[in-house]
């Protein structure tokens, strides 16, 4: 089954797709149930469970917060920053909340009952919501697992196999093999296949509509990352340094040299993960905690290459569709999650998708295409999610500059190759898959091993 670019690319708020974004668009979708069955004006009290990483870790992510906010019936795509800190400020000030901004109950964070040892089989990312009228009577209660990039499924639908979910699109494909038979068949691009794929959920026009918005969401982001000082929320006082790099880089290169191409890419990315890691904005791509990777690696292929040169917008589609192709295998055949593979799901990920839309836009052909994004996965395995305090900072932020760069290098080096390599892109995502059932869980954000313990910070942001 073929999963949307429009999925893999959603605009939303940091610092997490998985612990902040997931749990959001899960309350959401809980006070909307509770509407339909007709018990929203009954409901008096609202209990919320939070197991494994999500309890863990989710005080650092804004696990809580977000949840408050998604009971509120706001969505993470349509909330701008400003409206939401001016949302969490009345939320703590008044101690209560709007259940779909009509049912006012008392609930805060402190409310939230937290089970980080106790691990629900599905997936580590779990929580539990129980809506209870006046006399405590349950009214609804419902489970959720939050997948990564902003993901989530019920645990009834976490019980659906496979043959379960029908993709009626003939140019669907499920493995990288699949896709370069189908790119062969057609005599196409793997853009023009996704592209394909796209306009039997709506018209071309449209598409590249919103591919184009997302790219604006993503600079937009960026811009906002260049111009904030100070430190980052949270104990951990993390510096801002994408401000500094950018006035010191402006001196520096006014002409935009080619020269000084990487410093513009570590740049981009380190932006936009401060502005992630803040709350703000941003394109989940295919995460938030991986967030600054792509739009660092497009942000060289429009403004470092001839064909973005002549065409900054239809690089952006080009790019977007085909990194939205690998990402698909990802989703589809292991996982994007931090909290279920560790790091190499998530900036793994997403630096195979940016090596595969650079190399796309560089005229790769489908093979060679397929080649950048193995490569950066295959240097990518065994990454752990360490982050210190339980928040999106260290090592997150650097980390996405250095995928950032491995994603072009991977790019480059699949180019001067033919196509032919030993490693395919669907072993390297199954060694993926299985190197995170064996990766201890102290490595999948916990923040309970690697950097989380090892460096003289050593809490969980509270």
């Amino acid at each position: 089954m073929t999963i949307s670019v429009f999925e893999l690319f959603s605009i939303g708020i940091g610092p997490s797709s998985s612990h902040t974004v997931g749990p959001m668009r899960a309350a959401a979708r809980f006070v909307s149930d509770l509407k339909t069955l007709g018990a929203l004006g009954d409901t008096a009290d609202v209990r919320v469970d939070l197991y494994g990483s999500l309890a863990a870790t989710g005080a650092g992510h804004g696990t809580m917060t977000a949840i408050l906010l998604g009971l509120q019936g706001l969505l993470p795509e349509e909330l701008e920053t400003e409206e939401m800190e001016r949302r969490v400020e009345a939320m703590r000030a008044t101690g209560r909340i709007a259940l779909d901004g009509t049912r006012e109950i008392a609930l805060t964070e402190d409310d939230f009952v937290l089970r980080p040892l106790t691990m629900l089989p599905f997936h580590p990312n779990a929580l539990t919501i129980t809506a209870r009228n006046g006399s405590g009577a349950e009214l609804h209660r419902e489970t959720y697992f939050s997948v990564g990039g902003g993901f989530v499924v019920t645990e009834a639908e976490s019980r659906e196999t496979a043959s379960d979910q029908v993709d009626p699109h003939p140019s669907s494909f499920g493995s990288a093999k699949q896709l370069l038979e189908l790119c062969h068949e057609k005599s196409c691009k793997i853009s023009d296949l996704m592209l394909e794929i796209e306009r039997a959920a709506r018209p071309e026009p449209e598409i590249r509509a919103r591919l184009l918005h997302i790219r604006d969401v993503m600079v937009e982001c960026e811009q906002r990352g260049v111009r904030r000082g100070g430190n980052l929320p949270g104990a951990l006082k993390v510096r801002r340094r994408a401000k500094d790099w950018f006035e010191r880089l402006e001196a520096e290169d006014p002409g935009r040299s080619a020269e000084f191409a990487e410093d513009w890419v570590n740049l981009v990315a380190l932006a936009v993960n401060e502005e992630n890691a803040s709350g703000g904005r941003i394109v989940t791509a295919p995460t938030n905690g991986a967030a600054g990777i792509v739009p660092a690696v497009l942000h060289y292929a429009m403004h470092y290459t001839p064909a973005g040169r002549r065409d900054r917008d239809e690089i952006a589609i080009r790019f977007l569709l085909a990194a939205g192709a690998i990402g698909s295998l990802y989703k589809e055949r292991a996982s994007i999650s931090g909290a279920e593979v560790g790091c190499q799901g998530e900036v793994g990920s997403a630096a195979s998708m940016a090596a595969a839309g650079l190399a796309e836009t560089l005229g790769g052909t489908p093979e060679q295409v397929e080649n950048a994004a193995e490569i950066a996965m295959e240097h990518s395995l065994g990454l752990t999610c360490d982050p210190i305090g339980g928040l999106v900072q260290i090592p997150c932020i650097e980390r996405n500059a250095i995928s950032a760069g491995k994603a072009i290098n991977a790019a480059r080096m699949a180019l001067r190759g033919d196509g032919t390599h030993r490693v395919s892109l669907d072993q390297v995502i199954e060694t993926m898959r299985t190197t995170g059932a064996d990766m201890h869980s102290k490595y999948k954000e916990t923040s309970t091993g690697g950097l989380a313990v090892n460096v003289p910070v050593n809490f969980v942001e509270c």
